[in-house]
């Protein structure tokens, strides 16, 4: 079984360290392709890198050299997940749908602690959009930008872990969303923080698509992710 994670930004660092957090949580016989998009922000943090992240993945993932049974959108909150459900006839997995519905497993409510307060609002929409809103008890921000996870990591861990111990103990969490792809292995410090289960989404998608790949199931093409009907596009970087 051959997954791709997608980035939805352009450091190739990070989408190391994305992929390197999906190989970990695969299964024997699982291999895990990162991709980068060629175009588009080094760091995804509010609407305008959001849509041009959509675009920018669908190239990618379109653009990709050879056969894959799954991919996996690595942005929390992002655009575009519908748009390659429609160009793909494999399963597509958004981390932040992924580690909702884990958490809703493990927990009444679960809490998402994220980078900056402006990307709050995109993931309170994408679970809104998704259906798993209801058991939202909040979505908390760390003040982080995104590549300062990997500038400071000293100082993101300690501002992860007050903002989740803030979700626990005032919006009664019981399970924590960690709320960007660039977070991938930070879980055993907030948990031994917390003391309560740590999702995160990159781990969690690898294992819903694995589990969807394995049951022969993908997306329903009769009606809302139908392939798109071909018509003439001018100025698209790639063709379908």
């Amino acid at each position: 079984m051959r997954i791709l994670v997608a980035n939805v930004n352009t450091t190739a660092s990070m989408t190391d360290a994305i992929a390197e957090s999906a190989r970990s949580a695969a299964s024997p016989g699982t291999e895990i392709v990162g991709i980068t998009p060629r175009f588009g922000a080094d760091s995804c943090e509010g609407n305008f890198e959001s849509y041009l992240a959509a675009i920018a993945v669908m190239d990618a993932i379109t653009s990709y050299d050879g056969e894959f049974d799954a991919v996996i959108q690595a942005g929390y909150g992002e655009h575009g997940r519908e748009g390659l459900q429609e160009l793909l006839d494999v399963p597509v997995v958004d981390i932040t749908e992924a580690a909702a519905s884990t958490a809703m497993y493990l927990g009444h409510k679960y809490s998402v602690v994220t980078t900056l307060d402006r990307t709050v609002p995109l993931i309170e929409d994408r679970l809104k959009l998704a259906g798993l809103d209801s058991r939202c008890a909040s979505v908390r921000a760390s003040g982080l930008g995104v590549l300062e996870l990997e500038s400071d990591p000293e100082r993101a861990v300690e501002a992860i872990v007050a903002q989740s111990r803030e979700a626990v103990d005032r919006d009664h969490a019981e399970v924590i969303c960690l709320g960007c792809g660039g977070m991938a292995e930070l879980e055993d410090k907030v948990k031994a923080a917390t003391g309560v289960p740590i999702v995160d989404g990159v781990r969690a998608a690898v294992t819903v698509a694995e589990g969807l790949v394995r049951m022969g199931l993908s997306t329903s093409k009769v009606r809302t992710y139908a392939t798109p009907r071909q018509k003439k596009v001018i100025g698209w970087p790639f063709q379908f």
